[in-house]
């Protein structure tokens, strides 16, 4: 449950997320580790500095098998062609959520031209196949979701370290809290978060955690940016401007920001005949990938329903 700000009982928090320079007392760490709660550090721009992470019970028989798993380039590029398929699904159906309210901006050619790209990740026969395929599906993706902001909040395509306008901006740091909380969530169920199957290791990465986050970067993130900039919930004035050209989210900005993310991730769902919150839906998938480690189901990708 992120805050800016308030009093709120230890039993009511998931994790802490400290942005930029706060100070944390000994007393409240304790309280926290305590507690079984996690917190994390990070700069204003949503980078993680680092993490104090209470001890958790390890399944170290599902790590093993994590470990034998990544090195199987079959079953790597089976799940990792699962996941970006559900994403780009998700990304075709988030265009056509909408248009239902911007009919005038998203022409229907632009969406379809999106769904297409699913048939290049299907038939994708190597990692570096799918991540062409991948590639050729987010440029035609944000090319039309580009079209949505406000005139004076321009966004003209994905930009990063740093992100060069307020869209940017908020797609960035929205990526940085679900990550967060994936990893989190992945790390207490006995997961490496670092062993990915679609994100191969690198030093420092969290790549399960981001094999996950695909499936949530349209269904959720996009979805909340666009749609605080459509209805104004943020504004220009809510961003600022670094030395180095990019856009970061302000503390004002902020204070709005985090209560619209808490009510998205607690609004529930109609998936598969049940009525599911995200955080429901972050474990039910992480539940799925266990179960297909260990006992050899195929793993089903969440995707959002038009």
């Amino acid at each position: 449950m992120p805050l800016l700000w308030g009093e709120v009982p230890l039993a009511k928090l998931d994790a802490v997320l400290v942005f930029g320079n706060v100070q944390v007392t000994a007393q409240a760490l304790a309280a926290l580790l305590d507690q079984g709660i996690e917190l994390a550090l990070l700069s204003r721009s949503g980078r993680l500095r680092g993490q104090l992470t209470p001890p958790k019970a390890r399944n170290i028989p599902l790590r093993l098998r994590q470990y034998e798993l990544g090195h199987d380039e079959g079953f790597c590029l089976t799940l990792a062609r699962e996941v970006v398929a559900a994403k780009v699904a998700s990304s075709a159906a988030v265009l056509r959520r909408f248009r239902r309210n911007h009919p005038e901006a998203l022409w229907a050619e632009a969406i379809e031209e999106v769904a297409r790209s699913l048939a290049g990740v299907e038939a994708a026969a190597g990692a570096e196949a799918l991540r062409g395929a991948e590639g050729i599906a987010a440029a035609r993706y944000f090319r039309a979701l580009g079209r949505l902001p406000p005139p004076d909040l321009a966004f003209e395509g994905r930009s990063r370290r740093p992100p060069r306008d307020p869209a940017n901006a908020l797609l960035s740091f929205g990526y940085v809290l679900v990550g967060n909380e994936l990893a989190s969530l992945l790390d207490g169920m006995g997961f490496d978060p670092y062993l990915g199957f679609y994100h191969r290791p690198d030093y420092g990465r969290p790549s399960l955690a981001l094999d996950l986050l695909e499936e949530f970067r349209a269904a959720l993130v996009d979805r909340l940016s666009l749609g605080l900039l459509n209805l104004k919930v943020l504004a220009r004035d809510d961003f600022t401007t670094t030395a180095e050209g990019g856009v970061l989210l302000g503390r004002e900005g902020m204070r709005r920001y985090f209560p619209a993310y808490e009510k998205e991730m607690a609004t529930p769902l109609a998936v598969d005949g049940e009525e599911l919150t995200f955080r429901q839906l972050f474990r039910r998938q992480a539940e799925r990938l266990a179960r297909a480690l260990t006992q050899g189901e195929p793993y089903r990708a969440f995707r959002l329903p038009c």
